[in-house]
């Protein structure tokens, strides 16, 4: 697990870079909320907004990224007024955290820009929370958040945007559906029934630390589908809390809220957030966890008790997500990843036609945005996978059908990658079998995406298929056969023993 986040392929160095303007953009926020006078919680509150701006907002284009992060003080005033308003009415307050909650969820309809405004508007209501806010510190909190997103932007879309330079990034739009039948809908339902539970519970735990269950509830379902997913996340999330813990007290109670280790350390912190969050959220929670501490630490409120109760909220707060997932209008895991796997093989005859066409002599055709959504797709795949290929899951046989599944679909991204790299060949020719070939892909993609799949054996590769091909092109829709026809088997198989657990 270790190793995962830190050894982990970083491909262009974007995972560092991420990290690194992370570091950089944050520090000026809170520096500059410094030299104008704010207190340490404007500051604080500045950086968390900062920190959000630069975490969440993943549009795929900078124009989007920088259209959605000027939106942000539009959806965290209003809140961050509302949550300092009721501060004083627990039953309105509760209420109305529960609303912004489901509301922030059900804003994953719209996209990447509905979900970074969703979790913006549910962080400024739990900011208020943590640091006590009160109506008459609101002007001081809304030009920290203002210059800060003002720091950090300049950071990210002036100093060291190195999106500029890259192909925009592929976001696979959300499965689809109306009504309950709706993912978001449905998610929206359950985070707020699991934040009432965990409310509830986290009051009982403590009336002054309550809303670190209902956080917890919360970051459970962020850039989760399924069932199976969030409850992988609720045992992830406990167990980086639990490693961070000690950590964080034996690093921070030595430093005494020093001002400048304090700060060393919530930069380490934060670097490890956005270094570690796409590989692995266990090491993502024990950074947060460390940061939090150096946090309080800086705040002068630190102490063993206080780092074991957050312990405590976080597992009530995963407890009350595991409970919503599983018995409020639940989302299989097995229909979950279905969708997005038959996809991902669509997207792979929408890259081999492309490529085809291009090698034909297309002048517009271009592979290179199908490949990229592939790659996209194929992360959806892994994400709603991981409950059945963790190394805990107890479904052995399924957990090795699921592992060679995704193995085969890496394979079929490989071919695809080798065929488009061929296509954009200026020099390469067509061949007279490029056609049959592409035909025989177009009909095993059709084979395995049909609406009704009863089990069958696989398909077998034909003696075109299986002789060498001289043509590059041919070798990797050779290759791309090959791994369609052994798909079948583990794809095609009876409802009562699906491929993922329901």
């Amino acid at each position: 697990m270790l190793k995962r986040a830190f050894v982990a392929r970083d491909p262009g160095r974007l995972r560092l870079r991420s990290a690194g303007r992370a570091v950089l953009g944050i520090g000026l926020a809170v520096t500059v909320c410094g030299l104008v006078g704010h207190s340490l919680v404007a500051a604080v509150t500045g950086g968390l907004a900062a920190l959000l701006a630069l975490f969440t907002v993943t549009d795929a284009t900078v124009r989007g990224q920088a259209l959605t992060t000027a939106l942000l003080p539009a959806v965290g005033f209003p809140v961050l007024a509302l949550a300092a308003v009721l501060h004083g009415h627990p039953v309105a307050r509760d209420v109305a955290f529960l609303a912004v909650m489901g509301a922030g969820v059900y804003a994953r309809r719209w996209g990447p820009r509905g979900h970074s405004l969703g979790v913006f508007a549910f962080m400024a209501f739990f900011s208020t929370q943590f640091l006590h806010t009160l109506p008459g510190q609101l002007p001081e909190l809304y030009s920290a958040v203002a210059l800060s997103l003002l720091s950090s932007s300049a950071v990210r879309f002036g100093l060291w945007c190195y999106e500029r330079r890259l192909n925009p990034a592929a976001v696979p739009a959300p499965v689809s559906g109306t009504g309950l039948a709706r993912v978001t809908t449905r998610q929206a339902i359950q985070a707020a029934s699991g934040g009432a539970l965990a409310l509830m519970a986290g009051q009982l735990l403590s009336d002054q630390r309550w809303y670190w269950a209902v956080g917890a509830t919360w970051w459970v379902f962020v850039n989760t589908a399924s069932r199976g997913e969030t409850l992988v996340r609720s045992f992830r999330r406990v167990l980086g809390t639990l490693i961070g813990i000690p950590i964080g007290l034996g690093v921070v109670v030595p430093l005494h809220g020093a001002p400048v280790p304090t700060a060393v350390l919530v930069a380490l912190g934060v670097f490890g957030i956005f270094y570690t969050a796409a590989v692995s959220y266990t090491w993502m929670m024990f950074s947060v966890t460390v940061m939090a501490g150096a946090l309080y630490g800086a705040l002068g409120v630190l102490d063993p008790a206080l780092l074991a109760l957050r312990l405590g909220e976080t597992a009530v707060g995963a407890l009350g997500a595991m409970i919503a997932v599983l018995l409020v209008l639940p989302v299989t895991t097995h229909a979950t990843t279905d969708a997005w796997i038959q996809r991902a093989l669509r997207c792979v005859h929408a890259c081999t036609e492309e490529a085809a066409a291009r090698l034909s002599g297309s002048a517009t055709a271009d592979p290179a945005p199908r490949v990229a959504e592939l790659e996209a797709l194929l992360g959806r795949v892994r994400l709603s996978l991981a409950p059945l290929v963790h190394p805990l899951s107890p479904l052995r046989a399924r957990r090795a059908r699921a592992g060679h599944v995704l193995a085969l679909l890496d394979e079929c991204a490989r071919e695809v990658r080798g065929l488009a790299s061929v296509a954009a060949d200026p020099e390469a020719s067509h061949d007279a079998r490029l056609a049959a070939a592409c035909w025989r892909v177009e009909s095993a993609v059709e084979a395995l995406t049909a609406p009704e799949r009863p089990a069958r054996t696989p398909l077998a590769v034909g003696p075109a298929a299986s002789a060498p091909a001289a043509e590059p092109a041919l070798v990797h829709l050779h290759g791309l056969e090959r791994a369609l026809a052994e798909l079948a088997a583990p794809l095609h198989s009876s409802p009562r023993a699906p491929l993922v657990p329901a």
